[in-house]
């Protein structure tokens, strides 16, 4: 999809290594093919985490426009999937200007406030403009959400976050995800060459109810 935005590689200072619909009925054509609208990654395959019977990770960035114009696309996404399907968002942290937003989301997610900010974060950016790149105005906006300024700064910048986000840049290389916004089913089908964020999701979603019904036949 040629709105991804894609990657730059590089190497930061504090040592994080920067890289990079239903099941179909019997006699009835899968709506989405195997090499066209997804692929499936080489095993082992590994989840971002062991909630729920299936796994639907979005690797994403408040840094990229695209992100932006997907996010109520995902929150409808994220509705409408059945139960056992778990939505996970796996901030990317895919160059020096995006780490601060993979920071602020990891600090978010620990002080309970990243399913309320999320949204309202892409909107203050790129709808209201307000200047939200760096760690001390990341701090700011959520400041302003209500979020004890110095505990959100302290959490945001904490070894424990660095080395979450080295895990989850390993786990996203691994996924052979190169742009955002990304979709990864079961860390085992990742969504490619779609034409439209609609279709990003909609493939997610088959993916992810085909998924299931091979759980729940499986007695999982």
């Amino acid at each position: 999809m040629k709105h991804l935005a894609r990657l730059r590689t590089i190497t930061l200072l504090v040592g994080l290594a920067l890289a990079s619909a239903c099941t179909a009925q019997s006699g009835t054509p899968a709506p989405y093919t195997e090499g066209d609208q997804y692929v499936t990654l080489p095993g082992p395959h590994q989840r971002y985490s062991d909630e729920g019977k299936v796994e639907v990770a979005e690797v994403f960035s408040y840094g990229c426009i695209h992100c932006a114009e997907f996010a109520p696309i995902a929150e409808k996404l994220k509705e409408s999937l059945p139960k056992g399907v778990k939505f996970e968002l796996v901030p990317a942290p895919f160059s020096a200007e995006w780490l601060p937003f993979a920071r602020a989301y990891y600090a978010a997610k620990q002080l309970g406030v990243a399913d309320r900010t999320h949204l309202q974060l892409f909107v203050a950016k790129f709808a209201q403009h307000y200047p939200i790149n760096t760690m001390d105005e990341l701090a700011d906006y959520y400041a302003r959400e209500g979020v004890n300024r110095a505990e959100f700064m302290r959490l945001a910048t904490s070894d424990a976050a660095t080395a979450k986000l080295k895990a989850d840049l390993a786990l996203i290389q691994k996924w052979g995800v190169d742009g955002t916004p990304s979709i990864v089913i079961d860390g085992k089908y990742r969504v490619t060459n779609v034409h439209t964020l609609d279709e990003l999701s909609a493939v997610a979603q088959w993916l992810a109810k085909r998924e299931l019904a091979e759980a729940d036949k499986g007695g999982k």
